[in-house]
């Protein structure tokens, strides 16, 4: 039990007091562990959060296996204060807020709720069995999932009364027509999240693409579950294969109109652009500040960076976690110089920087020369927790 805990947590969890909490110790007497996955701004966790309080009381007091069971918080908050405050109404430990990316992974490999004994042993489900059944067009015809094989699959959580949501379908049309026309096999598979089954067809009207019927809310639902869905739009590309290849599949059909990258893999670096500025509130990122304006010029920077980048990105890869990392440069624009303002950061430049904006903290690396061998150290140094972080 201990070490199967420690890789599904890692090795340190927190209680409410700040204070650590080893995980391998903890689970060397445990036999059961329930995973708490909630956020401290909505309304039914709060609800919840009191029942399962009173719960965890009057066992920890009564019960003869108090020792054997223990909860952990798995936090949705992207505020650390929101999220410290809800702690002190929980008297179980929890992961650290620094490592709340490892969320979607636990949740994708935990096991899929069942009715039927006959789906035993409940592991994670591939997307083709999660999502088999039949699929609409807007022209109301249907087809059965199994088209899908061998297609790149994007699987697409929007709605109507989202407005980025609309934006980005926009973009989507064309973007889907571009690779269609390229001879690729690509299909988009929309999960709806209206309010209605009015709201849907009419927003549905709008996609040349499938979707699963607003009808089968259990197989949307299911969707949802399997990568873990916190917010929309969200755009998850699959291979032929059914594998993930990015989360991010908004921000790279943004960055990628004319389809050049398609199936967009990640890249180990990007350019900071107002269309990729949104990843810099996902989880932390390494921005590399340079004195570049005119484009090209920021090549130097990012062939600097991305050996470092490539080994973190195929680490978590083997580990099929999402890496905990992302990479940017940045140039001298007007965007870039809001960002400096905003986190309060020095005007040098070049000037290396960890920037963890959900937290609000940053880390700072002021030299002369970065080199390689700088750059390497001062994410070893970030991923080992031996940073002390400024306020944002």
């Amino acid at each position: 039990m201990s070490e199967f805990l420690v890789d599904l947590l890692g090795e340190r969890l927190v209680n409410r007091e700040k204070a650590e909490l080893d995980v391998h110790a903890l689970g060397s007497k445990l036999s059961l562990l329930g995973l708490y996955f909630g956020c401290s701004l909505n309304g039914p966790c709060k609800q919840f959060n009191a029942s399962l309080c009173e719960f965890y009381s009057k066992f920890k007091k009564s019960s003869e296996h108090k020792d054997k069971l223990e909860l952990v918080f798995i936090s949705s908050d992207q505020d650390q204060k929101q999220w410290q405050d809800f702690l002190q109404e929980m008297t179980w430990p929890a992961l650290p807020f620094k490592d709340r990316h490892k969320k979607n992974s636990l949740l994708i490999g935990l096991p899929q709720p069942h009715n039927s004994s006959l789906e035993f042993p409940w592991g994670p489900k591939p997307f083709a069995e999660v999502v088999a059944g039949p699929l609409l067009r807007n022209n109301r015809q249907t087809t059965d999932s199994s088209a899908l094989e061998g297609s790149y699959v994007a699987v697409y959580f929007s709605a109507h009364w989202c407005p980025p949501c609309r934006s980005l379908t926009r973009v989507l049309v064309e973007s889907y027509r571009k690779v269609k026309e390229s001879g690729q096999k690509f299909e988009i598979v929309f999960i709806s999240a209206d309010r209605s089954e009015e709201s849907f067809t009419q927003y549905f009207s709008e996609m040349p693409w499938l979707a699963v019927p607003y009808t089968d809310e259990a197989r949307r639902s299911r969707l949802n579950r399997l990568y873990g869905i916190q917010g929309i739009p969200t755009l998850i590309l699959l291979d032929t294969e059914g594998h993930m290849i990015t989360r991010q599949g908004r921000v790279e059909v943004l960055n990628d109109p004319e389809c050049r990258l398609f199936p967009w893999h990640p890249r180990p670096v990007l350019e900071l652009s107002e269309s990729n500025a949104v990843q810099l509130h996902e989880g932390p990122c390494l921005v590399l500040f340079v004195d570049a304006e005119e484009e090209g010029e920021l090549e130097p920077a990012k062939e600097l960076i991305q050996p470092i980048a490539e080994k973190i990105m195929a680490k978590y890869k083997a580990k099929e976690e999402e890496t905990p990392l992302l990479f940017f440069v940045a140039g001298e624009d007007d965007m870039t110089d809001s960002l400096r303002d905003y986190t309060n950061l020095p005007e040098a430049a070049p000037l290396l920087t960890i920037l963890d904006m959900s937290a609000r903290a940053k880390y700072v690396k002021d030299v002369e020369e970065i080199t390689p061998a700088v750059v390497e150290q001062f994410v070893s140094d970030f991923l080992a927790e031996k940073l002390k972080p400024e306020p944002i």
